[in-house]
Order: structure tokens, then C-alpha cells, then sequence
């Protein structure tokens, strides 16, 4: 496989530089927005900051209330959970083809300068 590895030639500063090392972040790239654990929160979160889920979800739970329902409850939340659904698998697919991309670019051979 691809991996890049960059061993410093440190001498007898190996030690010194391993506790110093573990101080900084590493230099790998992340695009992706999600994570297997944060996705679904997350999406919701930013998906009902648009107005007109927000107001399907308003009508969602106006018609749980019995005496303004109009229609089963279930039919009205199905055009919410549609849209919902359709755009979470987008934004997934998405997510998933930048983290591929990410895995790529960090797993790239690099050169490493020595005098």
C-alpha cells in the first residue's frame, strides 16, 4: 500500500522528540463534515434550519392535536420524512465520497528533504 511514513534522523533526541511530538496534531486532511456517531444528529440539526422543514414539521405536530387534525397523522409525515430521508442519503454519499478522498490524499508518498 501507500503509506507515508517520516522518520527524523534524531539521534539520541528520539525520546525527547516522541514526548514533544504527541503535543501537536497531526498533519492529516479532513473534509468531511460527519462522523459515524454524529451523522444523524447533525443532519437533522442542520436540516430543520430550513424554513419549510420547519413549517412541515410545525404541521406534523399540529395535526397530532385532535381537534385541528385534517388528516391521519401518518399522511402528513410522510412528506417530511421523505424529504428528510432523501436528503440525509444525499448528504451521506457526499460526506462518504469526500472521506474516500481524504483517505487518498493522506495515504499520498511524500518526499522528505535531507541534507
Amino acid at each position: 500500500g501507500k503509506h507515508r511514513i517520516v522518520i527524523p534522523c534524531l539521534g539520541h533526541f528520539k525520546e525527547e522528540y516522541e514526548k514533544v511530538s504527541k503535543l501537536y496534531m497531526n498533519n492529516k486532511i479532513r473534509t468531511t463534515k460527519y462522523t459515524l456517531l454524529n451523522f444523524l444528529p447533525r443532519n437533522l440539526f442542520e436540516q430543520f434550519h430550513r424554513v419549510a422543514n420547519l413549517y412541515f414539521l410545525f404541521l406534523v405536530v399540529l395535526n397530532w392535536v385532535p381537534v385541528v387534525e385534517a388528516f391521519q397523522k401518518e399522511i402528513t409525515m410522510l412528506p417530511l420524512v421523505a424529504v428528510l430521508t432523501i436528503i440525509a442519503v444525499k448528504d451521506g454519499l457526499e460526506d462518504y465520497s469526500k472521506y474516500k478522498m481524504d483517505k487518498q490524499i493522506n495515504n499520498l508518498l511524500t518526499k522528505v528533504y535531507s541534507r
